[in-house]
């Protein structure tokens, strides 16, 4: 009689796998495919550098280069979606150079073109790919005959190899690509702002003075026509349209104040932001450390105008919220504002309730924006119960 025995699960072997996996026979179509563009690049890259390069001289030597330049742009565009397919090597594509409408002209788009680092990398990719394409070519097809059992390994390694030179030659410049980005970013929050600071100009005139001054010009017509039939009647539209006149400038000096104060303009920032700081609810120490003189007559003394009517809108904008978002047990804020290096400094802090966060609604995430559009840094720390102190950073540019 005879018996079974079950096998334990960890005494089987191992299920049956295809030696060479689908990522293998990618990677041998990838070193395969190798020498033919390889050929063609190189031919190409030696073709446009010694055309160009001889026609230097002549006008149409420097267009040619550039036009090459474009080309080669093409085809790492090629080698990129190769290796993508192949290899899974995911590079971003670089920004394309603006046309000559967007470069200002077709000299400063030519001079931007010769410059491509982009291009000049491809050159060079195209250049020494092709000794390596012979070798991946010779090994990888040589070895599906020969070296089968150790292929799968060498592959690997010259994969490896040419996933590092795809990124090393083919890939942006991150840090050019992360300022371009950055200024068109920037750029958009900069016209974003100026639009929104205009319909808020707008509706302010609608709403405030320009409904004032309707309405005075009405009262005005009226008791010129009651001026003969009912002196003391004309006299009281008179003074009522007096009061209406006060009102009107009233509200006229703070919308000027909101766009550019004119006592910033005349006495600088120490006298400006002490100005902000008396409409505070709650009592403001005001700290202005600045090199020269406190009138800004001295040279370097003062930042540039843009500079520092970003730095009295921060500062505005966030009393602004103390104010409203302090809490009744705030005693007392403080606003210090120095240079340290080629950075202008500006610290505002409270003791109020804390717990403000730029994505709280409070307008921190609008100062945040402004301030990235010049390069500069908003940094908000505010543990709830505490207090709430903001550090705002700007670039200092000279004046003038």
């Amino acid at each position: 009689m005879t018996m079974s025995h079950a096998v334990p699960d960890n005494d089987r072997p191992p299920p049956v796998r295809a030696v060479f996996s689908a990522v293998t026979w990618k990677e041998i179509a990838y070193l395969v495919s190798n020498l033919p563009l390889a050929i063609v690049g190189f031919v190409y890259a030696v073709v446009m550098v010694s055309t160009a390069g001889g026609l230097s001289v002549t006008a149409v030597g420097i267009p040619l280069l550039a036009c090459g330049l474009y080309l080669s742009r093409q085809l790492g565009r090629l080698d990129r979606a190769r290796a993508r397919g192949l290899l899974g090597v995911r590079v971003d594509e670089p920004t394309p150079i603006p046309g000559p409408k967007r470069s200002g002209g077709f000299f400063p788009w030519l001079w931007t073109s010769i410059k491509d680092p982009v291009g000049w990398r491809t050159v060079l990719y195209q250049l020494i790919r092709l000794p390596w394409g012979v070798l991946t070519f010779t090994v990888a097809l040589t070895g599906l005959f020969v070296l089968w059992p150790v292929l799968p390994y060498l592959v690997r390694l010259m994969a490896n190899v040419d996933r590092a030179m795809v990124r090393g030659l083919l890939s942006p410049s991150e840090d050019l690509e992360r300022r371009i980005a950055e200024l068109e970013s920037d750029r958009g929050v900069v016209v974003d702002t100026a639009a929104a600071d205009l319909r808020r100009i707008e509706r302010d005139l609608h709403d405030g003075a320009q409904a004032r001054l309707v309405a005075l010009a009405m009262g005005l017509g009226l008791a010129k026509e009651k001026l003969l039939e009912d002196p003391e009647g004309a006299a009281a539209m008179v003074d009522e349209a007096h009061g209406e006149v006060k009102l009107a400038l009233q509200e006229l000096r703070d919308l000027a104040r909101g766009i550019h104060p004119a006592v910033l303009t005349d006495r600088g920032l120490d006298a400006a932001l002490s100005s902000v700081a008396a409409r505070c609810v709650v009592p403001v120490k005001v700290a202005v450390d600045l090199p020269g003189d406190p009138s800004g007559a001295q040279t370097g003394a003062r930042p540039a105008e843009a500079i520092e009517g970003i730095a009295y809108f921060v500062v505005s904008e966030l009393l602004q919220n103390v104010s409203k978002h302090a809490g009744p047990g705030a005693r007392g804020a403080s606003v210090e504002v120095w240079r340290a290096g080629a950075r202008l400094m500006i610290r505002v802090s409270d003791d109020g309730q804390g717990g403000a966060s730029p994505s709280g609604g409070s307008g921190l995430a609008g100062l945040a924006e402004r301030l990235g559009a010049v390069d500069g840094v908003l940094v908000v720390d505010s543990p709830v119960g505490v207090g709430t102190v903001v550090t705002a950073e700007l670039p200092w540019r000279d004046r003038g």
